[in-house]
């Protein structure tokens, strides 16, 4: 073993601990250091996570992302999400489970129907801007939070009033506040993730979560109308595994939460740097809008794709290797996890010139490449969740570009910290609404981005 790990990379050689502290305090920092000092291989030793390999290296990501599956888990990788997800999670599934877990919930997730969402996704932005107030300092991120919370009630869940909602809705807001809060971090740094699920503290916090989105299953399980209902939820409930069984309650549970994780806050929170970004380039901002009211769509979608690139949600991605492998020209042991990692990667300046500057007209000019551009992954672990995050995006900014002037409040750019999973901006995209244009709509654009 010694002769294996003599061959890892080289890294920084704090304890464990203190490696530790720094990421969950500053990982951006931390990566930049890293790559500064040992280049675009390096590794990194965090507690209850074993030892990374981080690279930045496009051919070595394209080596992770279209590498044998049986020997690069992604499901041992996540295993920090289990105490929240659940062990039947797509994310926490690897091999022949995680084909056949994927497979069953794909259909729902097909373009086409992410298009039948792009009205509700409209209207629940629409009505949330209505209510923003005019001329008083006010927190973004908040308002991002709660307007993707609305479309995944309506879209995953395909509940909309009743009292049975507003349970739901503080559930799922409650779980989105344990993931997210800075003493959890530490509980699970600390403590790993099985001995947290452990907890009986921690299992009363999730058995108040559980308890409404179980109550939602029993009862669309009975619904006379599932057949005709298009809700991602309905749709999970009529799916079958390969021998005719359906989805079992938990089953149905860890996907309807790993949804609710995946898309509600790494998307709000895209949506606030989205906001955050174009309040402080006005001719950016000009252009879209113009672009917008128009009914064009390109300059959008070069919008999305590059506040992605400069503020991506999460920092890097992690396979487990099962057995030894040569990545980017080093052999690497077993039981190491190799880390693409989508912050460094989003910034070189060999692919992205000038790789600070918020600038979308690069994706006008070359598009973005399969292996350097990765804020949803990549190969056959890509975010099954992709094309309904990237509808919800483009949809609110289409909505609400046209119809409000947002002026930012900070003198200079939201840090980035780490929430939970994600990376946020760390004040909340402070700004003053400005104006309100009420029942401004956008002309229809051609179709929405997949």
């Amino acid at each position: 073993m010694r002769n294996d790990m003599a061959a890892l990379p080289a890294g920084p050689r704090l304890p464990r601990a203190a490696q530790t502290v720094l990421w969950f305090r500053n990982a951006q920092w931390m990566l930049d250091t890293c790559q500064a000092r040992f280049g675009d291989m390096f590794t990194l030793k965090i507690a209850n996570e074993g030892t990374w390999v981080m690279t930045s290296n496009p051919d070595a990501i394209k080596q992770v992302f279209t590498g044998d599956p049986r020997l690069l888990h992604a499901g041992e990788g996540n295993r920090v999400l289990l105490p929240v997800l659940g062990p039947s999670s797509v994310l926490l599934l690897d091999d022949r489970p995680h084909l056949s877990q994927r497979k069953l919930m794909l259909p729902a997730f097909h373009g086409e129907r992410m298009q039948r969402y792009g009205e509700l996704m409209a209207n629940v932005a629409a009505e949330e801007i209505e209510r923003w107030p005019l001329g008083e300092p006010y927190k973004l991120r908040p308002r991002m939070q709660a307007l993707t919370l609305e479309i995944i009630l309506q879209a995953v869940f395909g509940v909309v009033e009743g009292p049975r909602v507003q349970r739901l809705r503080e559930g799922l807001r409650h779980l989105l506040d344990i993931l997210t809060d800075p003493l959890h971090g530490v509980a699970l740094m600390v403590l790993g993730p099985v001995r947290i699920q452990r907890l009986a503290a921690f299992r009363r916090e999730l058995d108040r979560v559980n308890a409404p989105i179980y109550e939602e299953i029993t009862e669309r399980r009975g619904a006379g109308d599932l057949a005709e209902r298009d809700d991602i939820m309905s749709l999970l409930l009529q799916a079958t595994h390969e021998d005719g069984s359906p989805m079992s309650d938990v089953e149905l549970r860890d996907e309807l939460v790993t949804l609710l994780v995946a898309g509600h806050e790494t998307t709000a929170n895209a949506l606030a740097w989205a906001a955050e970004r174009l309040c402080r380039h006005p001719e950016k901002l000009g252009r879209l809008t113009e672009e917008v009211r128009a009914g064009e769509n390109r300059y959008l979608q070069a919008v999305i794709q590059e506040t992605l690139r400069l503020r991506p949600v999460i920092s890097i991605v992690i396979r487990r290797l099962v057995e030894p492998m040569e990545i980017g020209g080093r052999m690497l042991p077993a039981g190491v996890s190799i880390a693409p990692s989508i912050h460094l990667v989003h910034r070189r300046a060999d692919i992205y010139p000038e790789p600070h500057e918020f600038r979308p007209e690069r994706f006008l000019e070359d598009g973005a490449e399969s292996y350097s551009w990765l804020p949803f992954g990549g190969g056959i672990r890509r975010c099954i969740g992709a094309a309904l995050a990237h509808a919800e995006i483009a949809e609110v900014l289409r909505v609400a570009v046209p119809r409000v002037e947002l002026r930012p409040l900070r003198e200079r750019p939201d840090p980035v910290v780490v929430r939970g999973i994600t990376l946020a901006p760390k004040h909340g995209v402070q700004v003053a609404v400005e104006r309100v244009v009420a029942g401004t709509r956008p002309a229809k654009a051609p179709a929405l981005a997949r």
